[in-house]
């Protein structure tokens, strides 16, 4: 179960109410906003969030949902890119509440780690099983336990 303060940080990471139009206090909202297609303001934050390179936003962006259908889109993501987008988020935001410093979560984020094949964090976040692997590592992080 993700602790709330933790799905407000999710939430934050989306694009907080200026994006999403509220904020969000819970699960369900956060669901229901996934469920209704985020829209596409919240991809392009969460790559904003992790990288300061319009290179490499783009880049992380392309991998959630490719660029032509991207730029095809009017305003809101499918379900299906809003779960990847949630999923994102969700480990950005870990990994920020962990090292209470945006540069350091980064770093976390975007090194290989030999737990998850090589993969960076954010890499194998791109994918559900991927994403409990690196919450996985993080939560051994933040309970003292190895990494």
């Amino acid at each position: 179960m993700i602790p709330v303060t933790q799905i407000q940080e999710v939430g934050e990471v989306l694009g907080g109410r200026r994006i999403l139009g509220k904020t969000v206090k819970s699960l369900l909202e956060l669901n229901d906003c996934v469920e209704r297609g985020l829209p596409k303001a919240a991809l392009r934050h969460v790559a904003a969030h992790v990288f300061p390179n319009a290179a490499n936003q783009r880049a992380i962006m392309w991998r959630v949902v490719p660029e032509g259908t991207y730029k095809r889109r009017r305003a809101r993501l499918t379900p299906a890119e809003s779960a990847r987008t949630e999923r994102l988020a969700r480990v950005v935001a870990m990994a920020e509440h962990i090292w209470q410093d945006r540069e350091a979560a980064r770093r976390f984020l975007t090194a290989p780690h030999a737990e998850i094949g090589g993969k960076t964090p954010l890499d194998a976040a791109l994918t559900e099983l991927g994403a409990r692997q690196a919450e996985d590592i993080m939560a051994r992080i933040l309970y003292g336990l190895p990494a």
